[in-house]
C-alpha cells in the first residue's frame, strides 16, 4: 500500500495531478500474460477491459515481428516498403468493396480526424452529425464531438441527436418500428438544420455498437435507414470502429451486427496490440481527394514496424479463430448475466455482442434510475477480487466487460463466480446501511 502511495505521488509530480487512474486504490501493474495483468506483489486480476492487446498482452508473435522488424528497418513513409502495401491492402480487404485504400495513423483521435476532414473535402460541406453521448477521441475537432448537447452545446457545424435504445426510449409506450421512425426524425432534423443554416452536411459519424453510450439495444433497422438517410443528403458516413472492430462482437465489424455499409472506417486500438498504429480506409477516390487537400504526413505512420505488428496481429485473429472464441466465449457469459437480472433488483439490463458486454445498474426505484455510484462499487469490489472492469456509459453506469479476445470460458465462470460475491456483498451492505 505504501509502495502505491508513493508511486502516485511521484506520478502526480512527474505528469501533474489529474491524469486518469482506475480504482479507489490504484493498482501497480508490472506484467501482462494472455488475459491476465500481474501487480508488483505478483497477484494475478483477469483483465476484462482491456481492448488494446487483442490479441493477449506481451503476445509472443507480435513481439518477435516487432523485435524482428525494428532491429531490421524502421522509417518513415516517404520510402517504398511492401509490407506497408502488403498490410494495407489485407486490412482494406476485410471489408466490402467501397473500401480500397488505407490512410495510416497512430491513435483513433488522428484517425478520426483524418475520416471528418476526408468527408468534409469530399462532399464540400462542414457539419458533422453524432449522437449526444458519444465519444470519438481527444483533438479539438474530434473532442467537439464529446456529449454534444448534454456535456457541451452544438455548434454551427456539429450537431447531435439522441442515440437510439430500447431501454430508456425517448417515447414510450412505441413499437420498435414507431421507436426506430422516431429516433431517424431526431436524425432528420439535425441534418435539415444544417440545410437550412447553408453550413451544409458532410457527414455522419458513429462507433457502429454505441459502445461509449453503452451498448443500447438499437431498434431494429436503425442503421440501414440513419446511413441511407445521411447519404440522401448528399453527407457520408463513417463507421468508428476503434472498439467494435477486430473481431470485438464476434464478427469482424461492428457495422456487420447493426446492419449498414459505411462509406469510411476508423480502426485504432486494437490494432497494433500495444503499438501505437490506428487507420482511416474509405474509397480510393475519397482517400485521394484528402491527400491532394493536405498532403498528409504522419512521422510514425505507415511505417515497416506498424506493417509487421499489424500483420503478425492479423495473423494472430485469424490462426486462433479470435472472432469465433470472442463470438463462442461472449453468448454464454451475456446470458448468465442476463440471468442475474432476474435475481438482483439493481441490474437493469445486460446488452452487448460477443465480448463486449454492459451491465447497466439501477437504483431501486420505480423510474430505475442510472446507478452510477454502484457501477463504481462494483467495478471496485471486482477488482479487489482479481477481475478488471470498469463503470461507462451515457450516465457512466454501466459495468464495461471488454476482455481481450483470448479470454477463456475458465476466466468467464471465475468472473461470474466473483461477480455473485460482490453482489451478495453489496447487497447485504445496502441491508444494513
Amino acid at each position: 500500500m505504501n509502495d502505491v502511495v508513493s508511486l502516485k505521488a511521484r506520478r502526480d509530480r512527474a505528469l501533474g495531478a489529474g491524469a486518469a487512474l482506475f480504482y479507489e486504490t490504484p493498482l501497480h501493474i508490472v506484467r501482462g500474460e494472455g488475459a491476465y495483468l500481474f501487480d508488483a506483489d505478483g497477484r494475478r486480476y483477469v483483465d476484462m477491459y482491456n481492448n488494446v492487446p487483442c490479441v493477449g498482452h506481451a503476445n509472443p508473435k507480435v513481439a518477435e515481428a516487432m523485435a524482428r522488424q525494428q532491429a531490421t528497418l524502421n522509417t518513415h513513409s516517404r520510402y517504398l516498403h511492401e509490407g506497408v502495401i502488403d498490410f494495407a491492402e489485407r486490412l482494406a480487404a476485410l471489408h466490402g468493396p467501397q473500401i480500397e485504400s488505407v490512410v495510416f495513423s497512430c491513435s483513433g483521435t488522428e484517425a478520426n480526424e483524418v475520416a471528418l476532414r476526408m468527408a468534409r473535402f469530399a462532399t464540400g460541406r462542414r457539419g458533422i452529425v453524432c449522437t449526444n453521448a458519444t465519444y470519438h477521441g481527444n483533438s479539438e475537432l474530434v473532442g467537439a464531438l464529446t456529449h454534444v448537447g448534454s456535456r457541451q452545446p452544438e455548434t454551427a457545424e456539429i450537431h447531435a441527436f439522441p442515440f437510439p435504445e430500447s431501454y430508456r426510449p425517448i417515447e414510450d409506450g412505441l413499437s420498435e418500428q414507431a421507436l426506430c421512425d422516431a429516433y431517424l426524425e431526431r436524425l432528420a432534423d439535425a441534418i435539415a438544420r444544417f440545410e437550412a443554416s447553408r453550413v451544409g452536411f458532410a457527414a455522419l459519424i458513429v462507433c457502429s455498437i454505441f459502445a461509449n453510450e453503452g451498448l443500447p439495444r438499437v431498434p431494429a433497422g436503425f442503421m440501414a435507414r440513419a446511413a441511407e438517410m445521411a447519404r440522401s443528403a448528399g453527407g457520408l458516413v463513417i463507421a468508428d470502429e476503434v472498439q467494435a472492430g477486430y473481431c470485438r462482437t464476434g464478427r469482424w465489424w461492428g457495422y456487420e451486427v447493426t446492419g449498414f455499409t459505411p462509406d469510411i472506417v476508423v480502426t485504432g486500438k486494437p490494432m497494433g496490440n500495444g503499438l501505437p498504429l490506428a487507420a482511416t480506409a474509405a474509397s480510393r477516390a475519397l482517400v485521394e481527394t484528402f491527400r491532394t487537400k493536405t498532403r498528409y504526413f504522419n512521422t510514425f505512420a505507415s511505417s515497416p514496424l506498424q506493417a509487421a505488428v499489424g500483420m503478425a496481429v492479423l495473423d494472430e485473429i485469424e490462426d486462433k479463430a479470435l472472432g469465433e472464441n470472442a463470438a463462442a466465449v461472449g453468448a454464454p457469459l451475456k446470458a448468465a448475466l442476463t440471468q442475474r437480472k432476474g435475481v438482483w433488483e439493481a441490474i437493469g439490463d445486460v446488452r452487448g455482442e460477443g465480448l463486449f458486454i454492459g451491465v447497466e445498474m439501477v437504483k431501486d426505484d420505480p423510474a430505475r434510475a442510472p446507478d452510477a455510484p454502484l457501477a463504481v462499487a462494483m467495478a471496485n469490489r471486482l477488482k479487489n477480487k482479481g477481475f478488471l472492469t470498469s463503470n461507462a456509459g451515457a450516465f457512466a453506469n454501466v459495468v464495461k466487460i471488454r476482455p481481450p479476445l483470448v479470454f477463456s470460458h475458465g476466466d468467464g465462470e471465475a468472473f461470474l463466480a466473483a461477480f455473485d460475491q460482490a453482489v451478495d456483498e453489496l447487497q447485504a451492505e445496502r441491508r444494513h446501511g
